[in-house]
């Protein structure tokens, strides 16, 4: 996995030093329904969180950018600590969030390490195909 998308698309989506405009957070429900699974079982996912929400609103695209998912979605995965285990960020949570714009990010889902290995790109397709189809009709 690459950290940075392709030259073509950084350029759009890196704020220039004089755009103080905060980013706007969309959630998926499947997002919601992820983060109410999990807080059953870790109570500090929100806290957790938290710090990962920040740098996405100050503009930080934090994480690894994930190849292959689509040519006009620019989607990352950030590796988050999981406080209620003490095990670091490779056993923790992992967030899939997409950059539609340089003031807008969409959290499409998260999961923690502990349930599965990975996400696939057919996966993260077939999320954002849902949400994009559902939002056209």
């Amino acid at each position: 996995m690459q950290n940075e998308p392709p030259d073509n698309q950084s350029e759009k989506l890196q704020p220039s030093s004089d755009d103080r405009s905060v980013v706007t957070i969309a959630v998926l429900p499947n997002f919601q329904k992820n983060i109410r699974d999990l807080g059953k079982r870790y109570r500090n996912i929100l806290a957790d969180l938290q710090t990962v929400i920040q740098d996405l609103e100050a503009g930080n695209f934090v994480g690894d950018w994930i190849p292959g998912v689509a040519e006009n979605y620019i989607v990352y995965k950030v590796r988050i600590k999981n406080s209620n285990i003490q095990k670091g960020k490779s056993a923790g949570y992992r967030l899939i969030y997409q950059v539609e714009s340089q003031t807008s990010v969409l959290l499409l889902t998260m999961y923690s390490k502990s349930d599965r290995e990975d996400i696939t790109t057919g996966e993260i397709r077939e999320i954002l195909s849902e949400f994009y189809g559902s939002s056209e009709g």
